[in-house]
């Protein structure tokens, strides 16, 4: 393998993988959270319950949540001699604050609903919807998707660079 493979390759790994998380967040700021927040509260729990439970998936967590974090390391180290290095680290860097806020916001929050058991078997469902302090929940979401979405643009813009540094 050539280093302009591991380059090339490294660099659409980490911009696919970063496009697909981006796309991910983007989905929960524009149609789930606000979908979930018209539903009373034994649909919130259920549905948001059910949701997280299918997020959590290797496809997911492995290829694109983390995959973007990995393949983001590779492309900047890669590419640390080349004109899309600072591009790629700076991408590398504003995805790690979406991961940031994901590890310190979202998963206590994702984690405590599910730990508040079957839907049918809570007594007060509207103390685990308040508990589960949804705005909080949805306002950095919108933070960690524009983030992630920056990322993004980032490393297309890295791919161009690349493409036009080629021999």
């Amino acid at each position: 393998m050539s280093s302009e493979w591991i380059r090339t390759v490294s660099l659409v790994a980490a911009t696919a993988s970063t496009g697909l998380t981006a796309g991910v967040f983007g989905q929960y700021a524009h149609s789930i959270m606000p979908g979930l927040r018209a539903t009373d509260d034994r649909t919130f729990v259920s549905a948001f319950q059910s949701i997280d439970r299918a997020v959590i998936n290797p496809l997911f967590i492995g290829a694109m949540f983390l995959g973007a974090a990995g393949f983001g390391v590779v492309a900047a180290i890669a590419n640390r001699h080349t004109p899309t290095f600072a591009w790629t680290l700076t991408a590398f860097g504003t995805y790690l604050v979406a991961v940031v806020i994901t590890l310190v916001v979202h998963v206590p929050l994702n984690d405590a609903i599910k730990a508040a058991g079957n839907v049918d078997r809570i007594a007060d469902v509207a103390l685990v919807r308040a508990s589960f302090h949804e705005a909080r929940w949805a306002a950095w979401n919108v933070v960690r998707a524009v983030a992630a979405t920056v990322a993004f643009v980032m490393l297309i813009w890295s791919l161009v660079v690349h493409g036009r540094a080629a021999p």
